[in-house]
């Protein structure tokens, strides 16, 4: 009877391998997840933390860098706050009161996304009350028959009147004619004025980014040997919708007093001790305020007019 020979193999047969799927990074994962299996290195999974423990697990790569406005990984949000608006009662970014007032929540809403950086823009209309003053001078007679007019008195007053910047100021020339019936001047007062250079600086210093209305603004600037942006001025004298509001034809070059008496009802320079450079600023300051918003306005829709 033959042999019957039989060939078995003892070695531990290996388990068919499940079909992998996936992309090329995925399968290499697989083959790097099951090496390091065999090796006995992956430990058990730490099961996740308690609720309330406070202990949060650290984000993988890009995880915590995508911000609410849905920016790519490693992107920062480009949602920024909007700044706050300056003083009660200035607009906000997008044009209405500020939070606080009646009727207006204390939250406003997030800006849309793409418009961060517009947020950001400050408005100009109207300007900030910060950015407005209002100047007047007053001038004496110097040169030949006190013919030359030059500074003897300079006022600056804020949005809401108050005094900036109020000093006597002594020429380079020699005084002729103090012009006290309207300038106000008398010899005493120049006792302790300052120099026309230093008080040049401190005028110039205060007024420099600022908006400055006054009236017939010109001999003011003439006087103080300088001339402001044309842009960053405003002349009662010559905004045709005041004198509409009082009145008076458009074109027509009115005086102080008559403005201010018609449309602020005061009465100012008046007797015969001289003008307050003090009042004329703050009344040149009221008058523009009287058509701020609709000048303002006008002024952005037609810039070649400022």
């Amino acid at each position: 009877m033959a042999d019957l020979i039989l060939n078995v193999n003892f070695a531990p047969s290996e388990r068919p391998r499940k079909k992998e799927t996936g992309n090329r990074k995925h399968k290499s994962f697989l083959r790097r997840r099951r090496a390091l299996e065999r090796r006995d290195v992956r430990g058990a999974k730490p099961p996740p933390p308690p609720p309330g423990s406070g202990f949060r697990r650290k984000p993988g790569p890009g995880a915590g860098s995508r911000g609410a406005a849905g920016g790519g990984p490693g992107r920062p949000s480009s949602a920024r706050p909007t700044p706050c608006p300056e003083g009660p009662g200035a607009a906000t970014q997008n044009g209405s009161a500020s939070p606080g007032e009646p009727g207006v929540p204390s939250k406003p809403n997030p800006p849309a996304r793409g418009a961060a950086k517009r947020a950001l823009k400050p408005r100009s209309i109207p300007p900030q009350p910060s950015k407005l003053v209002a100047i007047d001078c007053e001038m004496v007679g110097t040169g030949p028959g006190g013919r030359t007019s030059d500074l003897a008195r300079c006022s600056i007053v804020g949005y809401c009147g108050d005094v900036v910047y109020d000093r006597y100021i002594r020429p380079a020339a020699p005084i002729v004619d103090y012009r006290t019936r309207w300038s106000g001047i008398r010899r005493q007062h120049m006792a302790n004025a300052v120099p026309f250079s230093k008080a040049q600086r401190e005028i110039l210093r205060i007024l420099s980014g600022k908006i400055v209305v006054g009236h017939a603004i010109y001999n003011d600037f003439k006087a103080l040997k300088y001339f402001h942006p044309k842009a960053l001025t405003r002349d009662t004298s010559k905004i045709p919708l005041l004198n509409r509001k009082g009145g008076f034809p458009e074109n027509a070059a009115i005086s102080l007093k008559r403005l201010a008496k018609e449309l602020l009802h005061k009465d100012i320079q008046v007797g015969k001790s001289g003008h307050s450079s003090v009042e004329d600023a703050r009344a040149t300051m009221e008058l523009y305020k009287v058509v701020e918003a609709e000048w303002e306005q006008h002024l952005m829709l037609n810039p070649e007019q400022e």
